[in-house]
C-alpha cells in the first residue's frame, strides 16, 4: 500500500477543509470549543469541526495529541492506542480503540489509521490521518471496527500571543453497526469538545 501516496491526498484534503469557510453551520458551543458541520463528500454523513484556543505552542500541542507515550493518558475516549507501524519519522499506523459512550448507547469502536505530520509555514503543525486495512491488525469481535474519512487537527500560532495556539479538530468517521443518526448527530459534537477540553487539561498536567 502507497502511504505517501494516501497521506498526501489526505493532507490537500485537509489543507482544504481549514481554508474553505463556505457552508459552516455552528451547531455546538460548550467549554470555549466551537463546533460546526457542513455535509461531507467523503460519505453520506458530516464533516464536524472544532475549534478552540489551547495555552501552548503548536510544536508541543500536536505530538501531545498523537504520540501513543502521551495520548494514552490523557484522552478519556479511549481504551487503548498504539503504534503498530512506523512509515517513516512522520508517519506512522496506529491502533485505536474508543470507550463506549452514552451510557452503552455507543459500543466500543477500533480504527487503524495512517497518521501524517506535515507542517506549514508560520509555525503550522497538522496531522493528517484515513483509516487504512492493515491485515497485521484485523477486527476483532471484541469491538466493531470503524471508518475515520480524512480527519486530523490544525494547530497555528495565535497572531495576538504566539505561545497560545487555535487547534481545529475535523473529523467524519463511520461508525459502523447499526445507529440512528441522530445518536451519531448528537454525540460527534461532544466528543469534539471533549477532545479539545481534555487535551487543555492533559497539557496543564504535563506542564506541572
Amino acid at each position: 500500500m502507497d502511504f505517501k501516496k494516501i497521506t498526501d491526498e489526505v493532507s490537500k484534503k485537509m489543507l482544504s477543509y481549514s481554508q474553505d469557510t463556505s457552508g459552516w453551520r455552528v451547531i455546538k458551543v460548550s467549554k470555549n470549543v466551537t463546533v460546526s458541520s457542513k455535509p461531507s463528500k467523503e460519505y453520506a454523513g458530516h464533516l464536524y469541526c472544532g475549534e478552540g484556543i489551547i495555552k501552548e505552542v503548536p510544536s508541543k500541542v500536536i505530538p501531545f495529541m498523537y504520540l501513543p507515550e502521551h495520548r494514552s493518558k490523557w484522552d478519556k475516549a479511549l481504551q487503548s492506542y498504539r503504534l503498530l507501524e512506523k512509515i517513516d519519522q512522520d508517519t506512522g499506523i496506529y491502533h485505536s480503540v474508543t470507550q463506549s459512550y452514552g451510557m452503552g448507547l455507543i459500543s466500543s469502536r477500533d480504527f487503524v489509521d495512517v497518521v501524517h505530520i506535515k507542517p506549514y509555514a508560520g509555525g503550522i503543525l497538522t496531522t493528517n490521518s484515513v483509516s487504512v486495512e492493515y491485515p497485521e491488525c484485523p477486527p476483532s469481535p471484541s469491538c466493531i471496527r470503524g471508518h475515520n474519512n480524512p480527519c486530523g487537527y490544525v494547530c497555528s500560532p495565535l497572531p495576538e500571543n504566539p505561545e497560545h495556539s487555535k487547534l481545529v479538530v475535523f473529523i467524519q468517521p463511520e461508525l459502523g453497526g447499526i445507529l440512528p443518526h441522530s445518536v451519531v448527530e448528537t454525540a460527534l459534537p461532544t466528543i469534539l469538545i471533549n477532545l479539545i477540553t481534555d487535551t487543555r487539561a492533559g497539557l496543564k498536567t504535563l506542564n506541572k
